[in-house]
């Protein structure tokens, strides 16, 4: 009898400490969509967590009225893709930064890859050893909606405004543009993402031009290229600075 009783009693201890962890591990509350259904939302990978088993990118959500999340899980397609394009973004500027742009005379930059989605986010609020995170549901995004993109890392809060501001379009800069030679972070941007294109899936040398004549220098992570995003991937118009 006090056998079947021990048994009993280590039968509910186990019980409650399975209940406890997964109170702990994954606390889910309701999903929500953030952002424009019609404007462009940037995730920002920082580093990478284990969700439900898998291995997941972490960083910032950008909305498009610039407002940030942090703590925000990636989850779902392109997860491995986005971890595999950090690192790779990383171990660049591990070669490179320190070193000088031979055509400007001027330090490279940190660069950071994003992923801009078009469209409202479909997010949910979970919690994982006490943190709050806010997981995007990638599986409910159409694929066509998702883009990844690389700039200067102090840029991307910028970029994803200028995609919500009507009249910003994205030009590409020729090959003997005086851009590359410009004294600044902007010229130094734009040779460096054509550098690191001979590297990993990137393409770069393209700009954003603002209404107000300002230009955001920047590349394309070309294994992410959704089609809806088109107008910013597999750019035409050429840009030719004002005299």
């Amino acid at each position: 009898m006090k056998l079947g009783w021990y048994l009993i009693g280590v039968g509910v201890v186990i019980a409650l400490a399975v209940v406890a962890f997964l109170m702990l591990h994954t606390a889910h509350e309701a999903s929500a969509q953030l952002g424009s259904p019609s404007g462009f939302e940037g995730f920002v990978p920082s580093g990478q967590i284990n969700y439900n088993g898998n291995t997941d990118p972490a960083g910032d959500l950008i909305l498009s009225n610039g407002t940030t999340i942090q703590n925000v899980i990636w989850n779902g397609p392109y997860a491995s893709t986005i971890i595999q394009n950090h690192n790779a973004i990383n171990q660049l500027n591990d070669q490179f930064v320190g070193q000088t742009d031979p055509v400007n005379n001027q330090p490279y930059v940190n660069l950071q890859d994003f992923y801009i989605i078009k469209g409202q986010v479909p997010i949910e609020q979970v919690t994982i050893n006490g943190q709050t995170y806010y997981v995007i549901d990638a599986n409910s995004i159409i694929s066509a909606n998702i883009a990844g993109f690389y700039t200067y890392q102090g840029w991307i809060p910028n970029f994803v405004v200028a995609m919500n501001t009507p009249g910003t379009y994205a030009a590409v800069l020729p090959g003997n543009s005086p851009v590359f030679q410009w004294t600044n972070t902007i010229g130094t941007v734009a040779y460096q993402t054509k550098l690191y294109e001979h590297y990993a899936s990137l393409a770069g040398g393209v700009v954003l031009v603002l209404p107000n004549r300002t230009i955001i220098s920047y590349g394309v992570n070309t294994n992410i290229v959704g089609t809806s995003l088109n107008n910013y991937i597999f750019v035409q118009q050429t840009y030719n600075p004002p005299s």
